[in-house]
C-alpha cells in the first residue's frame, strides 16, 4: 500500500485537526437552571424540556444530587457549582475540597457528564462579604487539587463574574477592573485560569445597558437588531451591536493586567420576558428576538467571535430556563424565562440556531411604555403574617417614611396592618426606586396605577 505523500499528509492532519477541535469546541448552546420559585416542574421534568429543546450544555447553581442523577446518560455537559457560602470552607482546607468533589463531581461522573466546575456565583458584586473575594482564587486552587487528584484532568474549574467587575468598560479598549480587586483578586485568577487553561466566566445583560441609558443607546444596536450606528473604538474596531462592546471590555480589562489569551465564555446572558410597567423594553417581543439573535450569532460557523477576539467560538448559556417567581427584585427579576413553569414556551426558541426570524410565528407586538403614575401597596395574595417585619425595614429606611402612619398622624386610621403596609411600602419605594428600591418586599408587594390615596390620607408620589 502507497504511503501517502508530504502535501497530502498534512492536508488529512489539517483535516483531523479541525474535526478533533470541532469535537473539542462542542458547538451548541447552554440553559442556566435555576430553581428559585414555588411551582417550578419536578426535576425529571425539567430535564426533559432541556432534551427537548436541544440544549447541549447545563449550568446549575449548586450540585443538586436530584438533578445531576437525572441528567446521567443524556449526553449534556453540566457545570456545577460550589455555593457562596460554602467558598470559605473549601478555601481553607484541602480535605473539604477533596470531599466536595469526591461527593459532587466524582460520584456521578462519568455517567454524568460534568465538565466545569464553578467556584461561586459573582462573588465579587457582594460589598456585604467582601473577605469572600480574597478566599475565592485559593478555593478554586483547592477544586482544582481534588479534581487533579481523582485524576479529572480535563473539568475546568472558574467562577461567574458580573460586569460591575469593572471599573471603565466604555470604550471598550479603555475596559479596566475595578481598583479594590484588580491586584488582589483579579491577577491571581486570571494567572489560574492562565495555568489550568480554563475560561473567563462573565455575566453579562445588554438589556441593562440599554434599559438604563435606552437615548444613547438603540434597541436594535442591544438585541442585534438592523440599524445604521455602528460604534467605532478609538482603537479603529468596529461594533455593530452591545454584546460585542461588552465582551471586549472585559478582554481589554485582561490585557491591561498581561493577560490577552484567556478565552471568555458567557456564563449568563439574556432578555426579560416581562416586568414591572415601569421597566422599559421587558416583553415577549423583545427578547424572542435577543435569544434567537444571539443563538445564530454564537453557533454561527465558522465562529464569529468579537471585533477584538474574531473567530472564536464563546460558549454560551443562556439565562434562565423558567420563570423562577422566588427571585427577589424588581418584576424582571421573575421573567427571564425560555419556558412558563408548566414547561410550555413562552416564545419559540430554536436552540440549534437553525430558524431564521422570518420562520417563526409572528410574536405579540410590544405593548407601548407606560407614562403614567405607580404606587406601590401591598399584594392581595401576601402573606399578612410576613407584613410586620415588612414595615419595620420600609419604615427603617429614609426620612420620615411612616411618620404618616403613626398615631393622630393623617394614615394612622385605617389601623389595619394591611393599610400601614402599604402607606410604608409606597413610601419607601418612591424615595428609593431611582437608586436601587424596589417593590417586592419578599413578593408582598406590587405595583398598582391607581392612587390608593384616600381623605386626608395622601400617598406620596415623586
Amino acid at each position: 500500500m502507497p504511503t501517502p505523500g508530504p502535501k497530502v499528509f498534512w492536508l488529512l492532519l489539517a483535516i483531523l485537526g479541525v474535526i478533533i477541535h470541532a469535537y473539542a469546541e462542542d458547538y451548541t448552546i447552554g440553559i442556566d437552571y435555576g430553581q428559585l420559585g414555588d411551582n417550578l416542574p419536578s426535576t425529571e421534568e425539567a430535564i426533559h424540556f432541556i432534551q427537548r429543546m436541544k440544549a447541549g450544555r447545563v449550568k446549575m447553581y449548586d450540585a443538586n444530587p436530584e438533578i445531576l442523577k437525572s441528567l446521567s446518560h443524556t449526553g449534556i455537559k453540566v457545570s456545577v457549582m460550589v455555593k457562596n457560602e460554602d467558598i470559605a470552607n473549601v478555601s481553607a482546607s484541602q480535605s473539604v475540597a477533596d470531599k466536595w468533589v469526591k461527593n459532587n463531581v466524582v460520584y456521578f461522573y462519568p455517567a454524568t457528564k460534568i465538565n466545569i466546575v464553578l467556584v461561586g456565583n459573582e462573588i465579587l458584586s457582594d460589598y456585604s462579604n467582601n473577605q469572600t473575594w480574597y478566599q475565592l482564587v485559593p478555593a478554586m486552587l483547592r477544586i482544582r487539587r481534588a479534581l487533579l487528584r481523582y485524576k479529572l484532568h480535563h473539568i475546568k474549574v472558574g467562577t461567574p463574574l458580573a460586569m460591575d467587575v469593572l471599573n471603565t468598560s466604555f470604550p471598550p479598549s479603555s475596559g479596566a477592573f475595578r481598583d479594590d480587586v484588580a491586584e488582589t483578586v483579579m491577577k491571581p485568577m486570571l494567572e489560574f485560569l492562565t495555568r489550568t487553561k480554563s475560561y473567563f466566566f462573565i455575566d453579562v445583560y445588554p438589556y441593562f445597558a440599554w434599559s438604563s441609558d435606552p437615548t444613547n443607546i438603540s434597541l436594535e444596536y442591544a438585541n442585534f437588531g438592523d440599524h445604521d450606528k455602528n460604534y467605532t473604538d478609538p482603537n479603529g474596531l468596529v461594533y455593530t451591536n452591545l454584546l460585542d462592546q461588552q465582551l471586549d471590555a472585559v478582554v481589554a480589562a485582561m490585557s491591561k493586567l498581561g493577560y490577552e489569551d484567556i478565552r471568555l465564555s458567557i456564563a449568563e446572558t439574556g432578555w426579560p420576558n416581562a416586568g414591572d410597567l415601569n421597566q422599559l423594553g421587558a416583553n415577549i417581543f423583545n427578547a424572542a428576538h435577543y435569544n434567537r439573535r444571539l443563538i445564530r450569532r454564537m453557533l454561527a460557523d465558522p465562529p464569529l467571535g468579537t471585533p477584538r477576539r474574531p473567530n472564536q467560538f464563546i460558549p454560551t448559556y443562556i439565562f434562565s430556563l423558567f420563570n423562577e417567581d422566588q427571585k427577589p427584585g424588581p418584576g424582571t427579576e421573575r421573567h427571564w424565562g425560555l419556558l412558563y413553569p408548566n414547561g410550555s414556551r413562552v416564545y419559540e426558541i430554536d436552540l440549534t440556531g437553525e430558524l431564521q426570524d422570518s420562520e417563526y410565528k409572528p410574536l405579540p407586538p410590544p405593548p407601548p411604555p407606560y407614562t403614567g403614575k405607580l404606587w406601590c401597596v401591598v399584594n392581595a395574595n401576601a402573606n399578612v403574617s410576613s407584613l410586620p417585619s415588612a414595615i419595620n425595614y420600609a419604615c427603617s429606611q429614609g426620612n420620615n417614611t411612616c411618620a404618616a402612619i403613626q398615631p393622630g398622624k393623617p394614615c394612622y386610621q385605617p389601623n389595619t396592618v394591611i393599610d400601614h403596609a402599604s402607606y410604608a411600602f409606597n413610601s419607601y419605594w418612591q424615595q428609593f426606586k431611582n437608586s436601587g428600591g424596589t417593590c417586592y418586599f419578599n413578593g408582598a408587594a406590587t405595583l398598582v396605577t391607581q392612587d390608593p390615596s384616600r381623605e386626608s390620607c395622601r400617598y406620596p408620589f415623586t
